[in-house]
Order: structure tokens, then C-alpha cells, then sequence
């Protein structure tokens, strides 16, 4: 199973940013069509894979022990469950209740932070937590998403696949921040090939890696810490998008493109749609979307969900899907 990870789909989009007479090419690289169902993935499958070649993971006896409110914990269990391994996943209460039971279904057990850091958010706390339990429990490994260059390297291939496929040059490549392993590991491939690919990350409003931490609805990008894999000039540009634009994103996707994706997708779509004026005529630009949209379907995909959330905004899709 676990070789299957990697060499996603990558799409052309015909109609979600279509304008008459415009010669500018947009491509979706399917990051949800990894078997676990994101691009950690990559991240989870290489961390654990190289622990255990060194034997700092051994299967039967290791426990792996990480903070995750979603993706990366299920990309984790999944890697544990094929070798093994215990893995103990630290959540809060904005974890869904979708995720905890897929966590489950792999053999994940759950820990659950139930208060606020000192700062006033969960990720904090979490962390704290996964610190107590290696010091209280023996032979444990903590894969540590947010300083592990393992996670930016396994993303490197997202960016060589890109270009293997499409042969030509990439203009623009739109990216979801949260632990920065899939910029930095994107930006590394590109800085090193000599590539003219501009970055653009695609941050969360409250965000604190390029902005001021605050109240975030949605999980999926933006952190409540600037993550260590973060450095000064990671890129070349920062589009900054509240909830309603994930979701109106992501709406928007479905129904042009009948592409089902997650909340970080719906950001990276409504990112390009804040730029789309700015980017000249016959550009190549690739949006790299995170995951798939089964797990936003109480949420994002509920019309009674956005509708507590945000009022009427249903204006704002631009094709209503016909189903």
C-alpha cells in the first residue's frame, strides 16, 4: 500500500478560471489521491520509513507519538499499521469526529488535549502533551511534523513529478502553509534546478507564520506557531484567505471541476483568484491540493454548517454543482 504513495494526478482545469481570449494554463496536482488521502502522506510514509531502517523505530516495541488535528495523524497511523508499529495520535476538540474514527480504523490510539495552551490555542498544548508522554513512556518516537526536514524532503518529489509531467516551464505554483514541508520541500527542488517557478504561499487569516495568530474555523493550513521548517524568504509571495474563502473555494471547485476537495484546497483556489489579475497572459501556474473533501462534508459541504457560520453566501459559487 504504502508504495502507492506519491505520482498523483495532475489535472488541467478548464472552466473554474476560464476568460475568453486568456492563454493561461491551470493545473491541480490531486494530493488527496494518496492512499490515506493527503499530502502528508509523503511526509508520514518517509518519517517512519527511515526510522525504521535507522532502528530508531522498531516494530513490536516503538511507539510513535504526534500532534495532529488531522491529515499527518492519519498518514501516520496508516504507515504504523503497516509495519506495526503503536502509535498514539495527540488531538484536541476541533478534531473531527470523522478523523478520530478514521485514526481508529487504523489502530490509532487517541489522546485528547481538552484545554488551550497559555496562548490560547490547542496546537501548544498539544505539543506540550506529546513531550509528557516521552517522558512517560518507554521506546517512544516522536516523528515532530513541524521541525523533521523529512518532511520537506519527502515533498520534493511533488515539484519533480510536476515538471516531469507537464515538460515545459512552470510559471506559478500555489501552496497551502501549515508545517511549511510542502513549500520548503517544493521551494528546495525548484532553488536547486535553477527554476524560475515563482512560490506562493497560501496562508490562513490567524494564522502566525506570515501573519498575527487568531481565531481560525477552519483546520487544514495556517499553524498557531511559525513552524522551524519556516525560513526568511521561503516565498516569493503570501495570500492570506479567511474561512469563507476556503469554503466558498472550495464550493467553487466541485462545481466547475467536479474536484471534491478540503478546506486548504478551497484556500489554494480562492489564492488564485485574488491574483488572477495579476498573473500575465500564458502562464502555467499548478495549484497543489491537499486533500479530498470527504472529511468537510459536516462542514464545508453542509449547507446548514456554512450557513451558521457565515450567513447567505451561496451567490458566491460561481457553478452550482447538479447534484
Amino acid at each position: 500500500m504504502l508504495s502507492a504513495v506519491g505520482r498523483t494526478p495532475l489535472v488541467q482545469l478548464d472552466r473554474l478560471f476560464s476568460r475568453n481570449g486568456s492563454s493561461t494554463r491551470f493545473f491541480a496536482k490531486l494530493e488527496g489521491l494518496n492512499p490515506a488521502g493527503s499530502v502528508k502522506d509523503r511526509a508520514a510514509t518517509s518519517m517512519v520509513l527511515d526510522a525504521i531502517e535507522k532502528g530508531t523505530i522498531e516494530p513490536g516495541r516503538s511507539v510513535v507519538v504526534e500532534s495532529s488535528s488531522g491529515n499527518l495523524g492519519i498518514g501516520l497511523a496508516q504507515a504504523c499499521c503497516r509495519f506495526g508499529v503503536r502509535f498514539i495520535c495527540v488531538v484536541d476538540p476541533k478534531t473531527t469526529a470523522q478523523n478520530i474514527s478514521i485514526l481508529r480504523s487504523y489502530g490509532a490510539e487517541i489522546d485528547l488535549v481538552s484545554e488551550a495552551g497559555d496562548a490560547g490555542d490547542y496546537l501548544t498544548a498539544r505539543l506540550r502533551r506529546v513531550r509528557e508522554l516521552c517522558a512517560q513512556l518507554p521506546h517512544t518516537y516522536w516523528t515532530n511534523q513541524y521541525e523533521n526536514v523529512l518532511n520537506a524532503r519527502a515533498q520534493e518529489s511533488i515539484m519533480r513529478e510536476v515538471v516531469g509531467e507537464l515538460e515545459q516551464r512552470v510559471d506559478y505554483i500555489f501552496i497551502a502553509t501549515g508545517t511549511c514541508g510542502t513549500i520548503r520541500g517544493c521551494g528546495g527542488f525548484i532553488r536547486r534546478n535553477a527554476l524560475s517557478t515563482r512560490i506562493v504561499a497560501v496562508d490562513a487569516e490567524g494564522s502566525a507564520i506570515f501573519g498575527t495568530p487568531g481565531r481560525r474555523l477552519i483546520p487544514g493550513h495556517g499553524a498557531a506557531i511559525r513552524p522551524a521548517l519556516w525560513h526568511e524568504g521561503i516565498a516569493d509571495q503570501v495570500v492570506s484567505v479567511n474561512d469563507q474563502d476556503c469554503v466558498v473555494g472550495c464550493r467553487n471547485l466541485v462545481g466547475a471541476e467536479a474536484i471534491l476537495a478540503g478546506g486548504s484546497s478551497g484556500a489554494v483556489v480562492s489564492a488564485v483568484e485574488h491574483l488572477r489579475d495579476e498573473i500575465p497572459d500564458g502562464s502555467t501556474c499548478v495549484l497543489v491540493l491537499p486533500d479530498r473533501g470527504e472529511r468537510y462534508l459536516d462542514t464545508i459541504y453542509s449547507d446548514e454548517w456554512v450557513h451558521g457560520n457565515f450567513g447567505e453566501i451561496k451567490h458566491l459559487w460561481k457553478r452550482k454543482a447538479p447534484c
